[in-house]
């Protein structure tokens, strides 16, 4: 068991969004579904017998998805970074997560649950620490144009003299 998982809250959709997760990322699977009893039920409003937590797990990492009810939704204050070795990988987690959500600026974006992302390519952030200041701050500039980033461009602007 891993120390530290992350719990994320759903409005009756953990179930589904664990399932949505899992057809997204390789080397991924749903975990136990645990169900509401009658004590939490009524506590809840949830029906008895219905999914109180789903487990999944992401290239090994652990999640928790809770149907908690409607009080909380999800704010870019938290977010999950994908780091994307290719162009191709971009695109494609870009287009599977972005799917019936919103597609933001800086390779952000947010799932059709309200769940932030950013998914990004690990050159990114070795161009954007590089001892050169000009050429990080090219590449930020770039980065500034785009929403779902690409790595060509980054590079361009990276290398430019």
């Amino acid at each position: 068991m891993q120390k530290i998982t992350p719990c994320l809250w759903f409005d009756g959709k953990a179930e589904e969004a664990a399932k949505f997760y899992v057809s997204i990322f390789k080397n991924s699977k749903v975990g136990t579904m645990t169900r509401y009893g009658e004590a939490g039920a009524e506590v809840s409003g949830r029906p008895k017998g219905s999914v109180m937590t789903a487990t999944f797990e992401i290239e090994g990492q652990e999640f928790v998805a809770l149907n908690g009810g409607p009080q909380f939704k999800f704010t870019e204050a938290i977010s999950f970074v994908v780091n994307c070795e290719t162009q191709k990988e971009i695109d494609e987690m870009w287009e599977k997560l972005s799917h019936g959500g919103e597609q933001g600026q800086c390779g952000w974006l947010k799932d059709k649950y309200g769940l932030s992302w950013q998914v990004v390519p690990p050159v990114l952030g070795e161009m954007l620490q590089d001892k050169d200041a000009k050429k990080s701050e090219r590449v930020m500039k770039a980065m500034l144009q785009m929403n779902k980033l690409d790595i060509k461009t980054l590079k361009q602007a990276y290398e430019q003299q």
